[in-house]
């Protein structure tokens, strides 16, 4: 049971940007975490027990925009697969839309001070709701895919499958699920690792290497939403 090579690369493309753009929001803004909701309720926790210069605004707009990006979502998946469309293409346009808006607005707001302006608010806001999408999309149109946001549970699965193989499992669907869940973890390191450099050296418009990726998987899709 070999994992295609198609999904090994979306897989691993999701996880870089992933990793990437998280880290480009964690650096950039006030330690927000764009990509999941279990960092931004802990950073909401530290700032209720010792507020910092308006730091907090933006940390707790972040979960009701990543709310909105999942619910979104799945509204238009949903009333796309009514008129018997294909969801893929027209929601990794969506995400793409934020993504671009998370780059201006960052833009924009540079440089960004000790006090998160408004720019820097709505980029925090856009940028949550991007990942917000990708993670809904994990759900809804990835499911043959390991989730590509948050790493927890992969690093947990890899390393139980691991110990398995060197027990002497050697089952083709355990390498199989290895492999699935190996890549996307070592992208997710490289990506948040070259965001991280990335806005050092560039700033927000480091955002333009995930958006050059989403604007591959749009167009290596085709009119039905299949990949090419």
């Amino acid at each position: 049971m070999r994992l295609p090579a198609r999904l090994i690369l979306q897989g691993a493309g999701l996880g870089f940007l992933a990793g990437y753009v998280d880290t480009v929001g964690f650096v950039a803004l006030f330690g927000l975490f764009t990509a999941h909701v279990t960092g931004n309720f802990v950073l909401i926790g530290s700032e209720l027990a010792r507020p910092s210069n308006g730091v907090l605004l933006i940390k707790f707009l972040a979960f009701p925009a990543f709310i909105a990006g999942v619910a979104l979502t799945r509204l238009l998946s949903v009333a796309l697969e009514k008129r018997g469309r294909p969801a893929t293409r027209p929601t990794l346009l969506m995400q793409l839309v934020l993504l671009c808006g998370f780059m201006l607005a960052g833009i924009w707001a540079a440089p960004i001070g000790a006090t998160p302006s408004a720019l820097a608010v709505l980029a925090g806001v856009l940028g949550a709701a991007s990942m917000g999408v990708q993670n809904a999309s994990s759900k809804l149109l990835y499911q043959q895919l390991t989730p590509t946001t948050v790493m927890t549970g992969n690093v947990t699965q890899l390393v139980i499958d691991l110990v398995d193989i060197a027990r002497g499992d050697r089952s083709p669907a355990l390498h199989a699920r290895c492999v699935k869940f190996f890549w996307p973890i070592v992208a997710f390191g490289l990506g948040a690792t070259g965001g991280g450099l990335g806005y050092v050296h560039f700033g927000f418009a480091a955002l333009l290497l995930p958006i050059g990726i989403l604007v591959s998987m749009i167009g290596l899709h085709d009119g039905d939403g299949d990949a090419v």
